[in-house]
């Protein structure tokens, strides 16, 4: 049984490390809203149809109602601002940003009402996290680096962070489906349908030419159709059935390191020691907030959309 668990967790790390370059690939030749819009119908659809085929009741009316605004806020605010982003940034330097997530959800969870307060640790990583951001995306005077990142695509990053922190609190007062896979079909299909208005919306199918499209892009789409959004979420549903919370929830820490091999690897994205010094920090200071939660807060449904994409 370790091996296993072992071996489904090394998937996830890597699955879900590199589909930040499985955006990046597939947005070169297709509008970025509209890929994601194509990308969560497809995924939805199988994970709906596939769910229902395996006897699991399909959301109620007010279920749906409760998928779509999570969907809008994790599928729309999060990924699609995030797939728009990276026609700006790198990958890697999206998923690190990304991974400030949890920090964002304590803040959230602070403001809100009846929410939970930090305590001095919490508020001390939060603090510690923030200074990994400004070193990684601040002015050079702070960061030490001539490389600049694009501000308006750093800036959609972390509203991007926003909305996946608020669909995450939201979800765990919502009314959802108990299966976990059709939960996630659901919010994938809700949130396509917000995708594919703001594409046409924005203007992006203006001008666009399908038949331009590049197999790399293609290949890109497939993949986060089939190994990012299925494979993986196959994945970590069974690890949550066989292996402690805990150890599953790690890979919202390893998954912005292999997006950062893999963009330099396969996209010539920057390595440069102050993205190593800033990865250290963001991911250290964000497994120092979740140690100083209360064990009550571990729950599936929320490890299941702080960080996914």
């Amino acid at each position: 049984m370790k091996t296993k668990i072992w071996t489904a967790l090394l998937a996830l790390y890597i699955v879900w490390g590199s589909t930040y370059l499985g955006i990046r690939f597939a947005i070169e030749t297709i509008p970025p809203f509209l890929h994601a819009g194509i990308r969560f119908l497809i995924s939805g659809l199988i994970l709906v149809i596939w769910q229902r085929a395996a006897g699991h009741e399909l959301p109620t009316r007010k279920q749906w109602i409760s998928t779509a605004i999570v969907g809008t806020l994790l599928l729309l605010g999060g990924n699609g601002l995030v797939s728009w982003a990276e026609q700006f940034i790198p990958s890697g330097i999206a998923a690190l940003v990304i991974a400030s997530i949890p920090m964002f959800l304590v803040i959230g969870e602070a403001i809100r009402p009846n929410g939970i307060k930090p305590n001095w640790q919490g508020i001390l990583g939060l603090l510690a996290g923030f200074v990994g951001i400004l070193i990684l995306i601040g002015p050079a005077e702070i960061s030490g680096s001539t490389t600049k990142f694009d501000p308006f695509g750093v800036m959609a990053i972390l509203f991007a962070c926003l909305f996946w922190a608020t669909g995450s609190i939201y979800s765990k007062t919502a009314d959802l489906p108990k299966s976990s896979l059709m939960n996630t079909g659901a919010q994938m299909l809700m949130g396509s349908i917000g995708l594919f208005i703001i594409s046409a919306a924005t203007g992006e199918l203006n001008g666009w030419d399908p038949s331009a499209v590049s197999a790399r892009s293609l290949m890109g789409l497939t993949y986060l159709i089939f190994v990012g959004s299925l494979v993986g979420f196959a994945s970590y549903g069974w690890l949550l059935q066989n292996a402690p919370i805990s150890l599953v929830s790690t890979y919202a820490y390893v998954n912005p390191i292999v997006a950062i091999f893999l963009g330099n690897w396969l996209a010539s994205e920057p390595l440069e020691p102050r993205i190593w010094l800033a990865a250290g920090i963001i991911v250290g200071s964000v497994i120092f907030i979740n140690s100083t939660r209360p064990k009550t807060q571990y729950k599936a449904k929320e490890v299941l959309v702080e960080s996914r994409q």
